[in-house]
């Protein structure tokens, strides 16, 4: 192992001034690949009833990389053709998704698409929290629009500058407790859009009914039954092709943005995306189709088909792509409205309406023809709107939150390793 001057992170807790030593990972570790039964499809390798999972790349993927727990168990014939470790270990994947760091915290059986770091002489966590800094630097191993090809040598190989076992501690335990609180966060929102979730199936009346479950005080009339088209002003790009070269600018040259089916996520408005902006002059032919704060946008079609958000808190001007329109209501409430697209009874009709094969497609004419209920009194919808436009931006500042910490939690990985 080699120290040499200057290998300090840019960001150190305090009572550490020692440089970093520099190693090769497989200095620090044996480290050897999982092993894999074949054919991998035949049952006799898997048993319900086996104390030992078996651990796939989805796992790793839907527990972010802390195994906790595992669907699959894999037999004792099965543990005799892989690697079964009994506690935990620090795994690296190596297959699909490429160098993700893994904690097994039960029994585990490794299939050979993952590395194990066996009687390692490093902080376990510390390594975990390192390898996640070095996640993307992987891919100096791949060829440019190939996959990614990691192997044991070339992992043993790779340099790593490490402190010394308190300053490993210090850093791993600051990363688990701020991981801690973005995980709460995490929950926290998962769990207000269940609420929200659990709140458009009790405020609006279920496929076939006119009356809701959930009613505010003083409010008996059932639902009337009205076509969409009755509800709103409909606009979009009818007939429209497409964007010629000349009409795309950059922002800096003046460009209007405009709104496409990625700038709508978990129906929220977002320009944290690749935007596309066209020139004033392109923007002025069709004042029609303006977006406007209070307008709501619905994708006609592609992929994401029945998307649809509020738009608010926009300050530029913006228009459409032709896979989006733009709905105004008539003397109804705009968060109301926007909050019924999200409605079964609604998402039911995009699903049996849609034209089109691998570009499914509404007809304007079908979307105003789809089938609502809004309640009698005006009040009630804009009650219903307000509690929604409430929650939403709840749940809009846990995400900004979120979003925050995980910036943070960025920042710090490429700050406090060298």
């Amino acid at each position: 192992m080699n120290k040499e001057k200057g290998r300090v992170p840019k960001l150190r807790f305090p009572g550490f001034t020692e440089d970093w030593e520099q190693c090769k990972l497989g200095d620090f570790a044996e480290i050897v690949r999982g092993a894999s039964p074949r054919p991998i499809s035949d049952p006799k390798w898997f048993d319900n009833d086996s104390n030992v999972g078996w651990l796939r790349i989805a796992d790793v993927t839907a527990q972010d990389g802390r195994i906790r727990y595992l669907e699959q168990k894999i037999s004792e014939l099965g543990q005799e053709k892989t690697r079964v470790i009994k506690t935990p270990h620090l795994l690296l994947s190596i297959a699909a998704t490429v160098g993700k760091p893994v904690i097994n915290y039960i029994p585990t059986g490794v299939h050979d698409g993952f590395l194990i770091f066996l009687n390692p002489k490093f902080n376990i966590l510390y390594a975990f929290w390192w390898l996640e800094m070095f996640r993307e630097k992987w891919n100096k191993y791949g060829q440019p629009g190939s996959q990614v090809n990691l192997n044991s040598d070339l992992v043993k190989n790779q340099v790593i500058n490490i402190p010394n076992e308190k300053e490993q501690e210090k850093i791993s335990s600051f990363l688990e407790s701020l991981d801690k609180i973005i995980t709460l966060h995490q929950r926290k929102l998962e769990h207000l859009n269940l609420k929200k979730k659990a709140l458009l199936q009790k405020l609006f009346p279920k496929n076939g009914e006119r009356y809701p479950e959930l009613r505010f005080p003083g409010f008996t009339d059932a639902w009337e039954q009205r076509k969409l088209g009755d509800l709103i002003l409909l606009n979009g790009r009818i007939g429209f092709r497409g964007y010629t070269e000349a009409d795309i600018v950059s922002k800096d040259e003046g460009g209007v943005l405009t709104f496409s089916p990625t700038n709508i996520v978990d129906n929220r408005i977002t320009i944290k995306c690749k935007n596309t902006y066209i020139t004033r002059l392109k923007y002025d032919e069709s004042p029609e189709i303006k977006v406007y704060n209070g307008d709501i946008l619905f994708v006609k079609t592609g992929s994401t088909l029945g998307k649809s958000a509020l738009v608010k808190d926009i300050f530029e001007d913006a228009t459409l792509n032709p896979q989006v329109v733009v709905m105004r209501p008539n003397n109804l409430s705009s968060e109301f409205l926007s909050i019924m697209m999200l409605t079964d009874n609604i998402l039911s009709q995009v699903r049996k309406s849609r034209i089109g094969g691998a570009v499914p497609t509404l007809t304007e004419s079908t979307i105003k023809a789809f089938d609502t209920f809004i309640p009698e009194n005006n009040e009630e919808a804009q009650k219903i709107g307000k509690i929604f436009g409430c929650l939403d931006d709840v749940i809009t500042l846990h995400q900004c939150k979120l979003e925050h910490l995980q910036l943070q939690k960025k920042a710090l990985l490429q700050q406090m390793f060298v």
